[in-house]
């Protein structure tokens, strides 16, 4: 019987709703406890750096549809999650309460980096409230300085330049989007959004910001209505601090994404680093909306198989994807990009559309769509036949 036992999902964003859902699809009718830091209800994301900031918008425009179960779901908003004690199987609010539990979920996501508190700055990019706070600031005319040239600081900057501000871009990297992308796609982003008026102070840092003004490491000194810190993320696993984790980067977790293979414990969604049998089954973290649907459904398998009420647990991977609207371009990816060592034009032209292949050691390991929306199901499907056979080929 599960009536009498309870499951927590820490994180109210996709990947603990979707989790949520899929143990009540999975069959479980014990109780079902969701907490969540902020007081809405579930929404998506990637809106907030595109279509929120184009205009105005609000939770109703973003908010995640919840699906019909017959056992309710306890939503527990506005409260946070201070720590855990895995071996008592007990979680500590921050009202004070505790909130015993036989089954957890950890989806707590991410929360944005900050530039050091001697540097000063603006304001961040991660929830609907922030989002709904920097509209309101895009106004015409505006001097808007973006630290960062990453997704958030690349989508910001082309919502920024279409609301008619003055945009800059800072950022220590060559390109923008170098990390994921590459310096051969970066430097065709960068040349677009610059087309469009974005100016670029690339492969330098901000040393100060105070009184409107951004001074950076070249000498630069920017003018500023607005600054936002658009310089990363960091895995949200404070509250798990104490119980001998490997929180490096995220949580550690096997196969089929047990934090450190404790049994009725998971990860999924961003927070989550697991090994992909379709790579290299070396344990990452992926930052896509995607991979906080895909594991979902597996973390809810794991942890009713833990409790003895599901069938047996399978190794989770995915090949993983993500988009990214920029205005000047509209980029689709699929695999794992980052980890080649040579890329190449598969088709089209860069400077209009185009596929581009990443190779490491000669096999494909991510394609990466500038435009060509109607190819992204043919790429797809043809890199993860080629993972597939890469994986189940036996080892040299």
């Amino acid at each position: 019987m599960t009536e009498d036992r309870t499951i927590a999902v820490v994180g109210a964003g996709l990947a603990g709703l979707r989790t949520a859902e899929a143990l009540r699809r999975e069959g479980w009718a014990g109780r079902l406890v969701v907490v969540g830091d902020e007081v809405h209800m579930p929404y998506t994301r990637p809106p907030l750096s595109k279509k929120l900031l184009l205009g105005s918008g609000g939770h109703d425009d973003v908010a995640l549809k919840l699906k019909p179960a017959e056992h309710p779901t306890e939503w527990l908003l506005g409260r946070r999650a201070v720590s855990a004690r895995l071996d008592d199987r007990v979680l500590e609010l921050d009202d004070g309460s505790d909130l015993a539990y036989d089954g957890l979920v950890a989806a707590t996501g991410v929360t944005a980096r900050r530039l050091p508190a001697a540097v000063g700055g603006g304001t961040v990019l991660r929830t609907l409230d922030d989002a709904a706070a920097l509209s309101a600031r895009l106004t015409p005319g505006a001097r808007v300085v973006v630290v960062g040239a990453g997704f958030i600081g690349c989508e910001v900057a082309a919502a920024a330049t279409a609301r008619g501000c003055q945009v800059s871009v800072v950022a220590l990297d060559a390109v923008p989007m170098q990390l994921p992308l590459g310096e051969l796609v970066g430097e065709e982003l960068r040349r677009r959004h610059a087309a469009v008026g974005v100016r670029f102070h690339l492969g330098t840092t901000v040393e100060e910001v105070r009184g409107g003004r951004v001074r950076l490491a070249d000498g630069s000194l920017l003018e500023a209505d607005v600054v936002v810190e658009a310089v990363g993320s960091r895995p949200a696993t404070d509250w798990l601090q104490g119980n001998g984790l490997d929180l490096a980067d995220g949580v550690l977790c096997d196969r089929e994404l047990r934090i450190d293979g404790r049994r009725g414990a998971v990860a999924t969604g961003d927070v989550a680093r697991f090994p992909n049998a379709l790579f290299d089954g070396v344990p990452r973290r992926v930052e896509h909306w995607q991979i906080a649907a895909d594991s979902a459904p597996p973390a809810a398998r794991t942890v009713l198989q833990d409790l003895g009420a599901g069938d047996a647990a399978a190794p989770f991977t995915t090949v993983p994807s993500f988009w990214s609207d920029q205005g000047v371009v509209s980029i689709r990816s699929f695999g794992m990009p980052g980890l080649g060592d040579a890329c190449e034009l598969l088709e089209g032209d860069l400077t209009a559309e185009a596929a581009v292949g990443y190779t490491r050691g000669g096999a494909l390991v991510g394609v990466v769509l500038l435009g060509m929306a109607r190819s992204s199901g043919a790429y797809l499907r043809r890199l993860t036949e080629e993972l597939r056979t890469a994986a189940d080929a036996p080892a040299r």
